[in-house]
């Protein structure tokens, strides 16, 4: 049986059911995981026996009939920034390669307390800072859709794991955009939730007011179910929300008619002709289901990036300071450069960031008071090839993504189909803070109208193995 072929709730619902355990969807995936990792490079570590361990507990479990919840016996991976107890937290760093965590990160946790199975650590860029660099001790995530292709930002490694067929959901990070683009290059769902959402407790932090947590996953019912698991207060985490989680499952089938959706051609300036093409068709498909499509301004994605950048590296730089003392020629050049770039700022500099992050959170909470959801891309493109001359991470060209780690709103990057060289093609819904149940709901709509469910994944034996 072909385990990656079922959603989450068609998984829990067969293991419920007893027509299959548990241990033997965790050995279907670690074998899978053995087979396609050599092409793919996803994981940095596979836990076969912690994976085996956690599997027959669920099975117990569901022999005592005790329900976990909607991930018990579901394998899942965490990119390599979350610590497991007595597994290293390497970073993808040399710095992390003996840093043996002595707990859980939060997110783990409570994936773990819902019985869910964690079959391994993912790749990720250097601290999740920059990348993709060559000069690291672990080998690049690469596209399963093409391995002459780029995969994606620093949560690549789960993305590729999802769209080379091992798993249905892993978790990933985003301060930029890092579980979007990858999800957008990789064909999978990535969703960053409201800021404090999902706590981050345990998972190591780039900049702590843009950090997010949360799933990238095979489809958008897979991340809704995700997102229920792991949403909730942790008291140990001072930015994470003490409020109520919604039901994002049983909202998800709601017709979108009569729903808001505004499209904001300032986040569109970099798009392909493509990509806007893509965008468009979306809007059109909403529109003949009932929603209302309008047009809506924003500041620009320059304004936007300028702040992350900022953010990005005033923030990074403090948590890296006596690295970058002590051991600057330990860190990969890339990393090394970007967080050098710290040292130009000043505290009036930090200040001066600060108050231009309010004014545009303040403009785009102005925009959400007249729509539901906005409508945007995710990225300018379709991946870009290995080939290329110039980084498509360069940090001065403006994100599609970075407005919304600005903003603090939830985002999720919708695949929609394949372009002419087949690769995936995806749009980015932007909901109001904590409205995750409205965004995965029109997100559920885009997925299901763009034909997307019935698109199959890469086969990675007609691909060449051994990609440069």
């Amino acid at each position: 049986m072909n385990f990656s072929a079922l959603s989450i709730s068609e998984l829990g619902a067969r293991l419920r059911r007893r027509e299959f355990s548990s241990v033997e969807l965790t050995r279907w995936t670690l074998e899978k995981a053995d087979k396609v990792d050599g092409s793919i490079h996803a994981f940095i570590r596979i836990l076969p026996e912690k994976a085996l361990m956690d599997a027959v507990k669920a099975d117990r479990a569901f022999a005592a009939g005790i329900d976990l919840g909607p991930m018990q016996g579901i394998p899942y991976a965490a990119k390599d920034l979350f610590d497991v107890r007595n597994v290293a937290t390497t970073c993808h760093s040399k710095f992390g390669l003996g840093a043996v965590a002595d707990a859980d990160a939060g997110a783990i946790e409570r994936l773990q307390n819902g019985g869910a199975v964690l079959i391994g650590k993912t790749a990720t860029f250097e601290y999740a800072l920059y990348g993709p660099d060559p000069e690291l001790p672990f080998p690049l995530a690469r596209n399963p859709w093409n391995l002459m292709h780029y995969t994606g930002g620093s949560s690549s490694g789960s993305a590729a794991a999802i769209a080379g067929g091992v798993l249905r959901m892993a978790l990933g990070t985003d301060t930029g955009g890092s579980i979007r683009t990858p999800s957008s290059w990789c064909g999978t769902v990535g969703l960053k939730p409201t800021f404090g959402r999902v706590t981050r407790r345990g998972c190591f932090p780039l900049s702590g007011s843009l950090d997010h947590c949360g799933p990238l996953a095979r489809s958008v019912s897979d991340a809704a179910i995700a997102l229920l698991v792991l949403a909730g207060h942790d008291p140990a985490d001072p930015d994470c929300h003490d409020g109520p989680v919604a039901d994002y499952i049983s909202g998800l089938d709601k017709p979108v008619s009569g729903l808001r959706i505004g499209i904001a051609r300032q986040l569109l300036e970099t798009a392909s002709q493509e990509t806007l093409a893509g965008v468009e068709r979306t809007a059109m498909l909403l529109q003949s289901e009932g929603a209302e499509i309008f047009e809506v301004e924003t500041p620009t994605l320059l304004q936007f990036g300028s702040v992350v950048r900022a953010l990005l590296i005033i923030e990074g730089f403090h948590v890296h300071e006596q690295r970058m003392r002590g051991r600057i020629d330990d860190f990969g050049p890339l990393s090394a450069r970007r967080l050098a770039l710290a040292a130009g700022y000043t505290a009036a500099d930090y200040l001066a960031v600060l108050k231009a992050r309010r004014l545009l959170a303040e403009a785009i909470s102005s925009v959400m008071r007249k729509c539901d959801v906005l409508l945007c891309a995710t990225t300018p493109g379709t991946a870009p090839a290995l080939t290329q001359t110039a980084t498509p991470f360069d940090p001065l060209t403006p994100s599609m993504t970075n407005p919304q780690n600005v903003m603090g709103n939830p985002a999720i990057s919708v695949p929609i189909g394949l372009d002419i060289k087949g690769l995936p093609l995806a749009v980015q819904l932007v909901g109001r803070l904590f409205g995750e149940a409205s965004l995965l709901q029109v997100a559920n709509a885009v997925e299901r109208l763009s034909g997307w469910r019935t698109t199959e994944l890469p086969a990675l034996e007609d691909q060449k193995q051994s990609p440069p």
